[in-house]
């Protein structure tokens, strides 16, 4: 039985912190958004004298396979199942760049769990997948469940707290800077505003974050990647002189280093492909998937 899966990018509409926990982690507040730019993962039953997973397409991603998040989320799945498991092949389409703020190993990892619990025949309940999901990564739990509602999310707390939300379709043009960015570096930042107020009733507040951004909606990690890196520093100006004839704001996803601009409804083709043309690095149109 083979299984072909769509394994989504995401931006971050915004991105505050709006606390610290007693465990050391974070409190975050976000609006996730699924994108139709993303990478392909298939999946087809091996011999049963087969090594449990066998994944190509994935070297060079992280420094062994076994650090490879759709290897964990296989080998979680058979310590807790091992009655249910079986070898198999798995077979990842990349597309989505690796450390870019748009959480491709993280939409790899749920949408294996989500395989798995077709092909290995577990019938495990949503909130049971997402708990696994939590286990293996904190932006998990999102994509299993955007996949399941087929909506975007209001994401707070360590990322687990997750709550539906319909948004009106929207473009986005992304831009890719050549630049690896630290998270615990960012964190750790003495810079980093950290004591964002927590913002309620997000989803009567999409004029403020959707398209273009007023003060109270920002990200966080914006002006640290910007002073960390010249490749995002030059991405966002980029996307901030087309500011101007889009009427929207440019903006950081995630911790980066992925840009993104939202493009109104209307823009002509010919303006679009221009836009790649000219931008400094790597960049892509993309839309809502939901």
């Amino acid at each position: 039985m083979a299984l072909k899966i769509f394994s989504p990018a995401k931006i971050n509409l915004f991105l505050h912190i709006t606390g610290k926990r007693p465990d050391g982690y974070h409190d975050l507040q976000s609006v996730f958004r699924a994108l139709d730019f993303g990478d392909w993962l298939s999946f087809d039953l091996a011999d049963t004298n087969s090594s449990l997973v066998t994944l190509t397409g994935a070297e060079g991603l992280t420094e062994n396979l076994d650090q490879n998040l759709i290897v964990k989320a296989v080998t979680l799945l058979a310590k807790h199942f091992p009655n249910h498991a079986k070898p198999l092949v798995i077979d990842l389409q990349k597309r989505i760049p690796t450390g870019a703020g748009l959480g491709g190993g993280s939409s790899n990892c749920a949408m294996t769990l989500i395989a798995l619990n077709q092909l290995w025949a577990l019938d495990l309940s949503l909130q049971v997948l997402i708990d696994f999901g939590q286990q293996l990564g904190a932006d998990v739990p999102f994509f299993i469940f955007s996949h399941f509602h087929q909506q975007d999310a209001i994401v707070c707390g360590i990322g687990e707290i997750l709550t539906p939300l319909k948004l009106p379709s929207a473009r986005y043009l992304l831009l890719f800077p050549q630049a690896h960015l630290s998270t615990a570096q960012f964190f750790a930042h003495p810079d980093l505003q950290k004591n964002c107020l927590p913002i309620s009733d997000i989803g009567s507040h999409y004029d403020d974050y959707g398209d273009a951004m007023t003060d109270t909606f920002i990200n966080v990690f914006e002006p640290i990647a910007v002073m960390h890196s010249p490749a995002v520093a030059s991405a966002l100006d980029y996307l901030k002189s087309l500011q101007a004839s889009t009427g929207t704001t440019a903006r950081l996803t995630g911790t980066g280093s992925t840009v993104f601009l939202p493009i109104p409804d209307g823009t002509d083709e010919a303006v679009l492909k221009q836009w790649l043309t000219d931008a400094p690095c790597p960049a892509a149109i993309a839309q809502n998937l939901y």
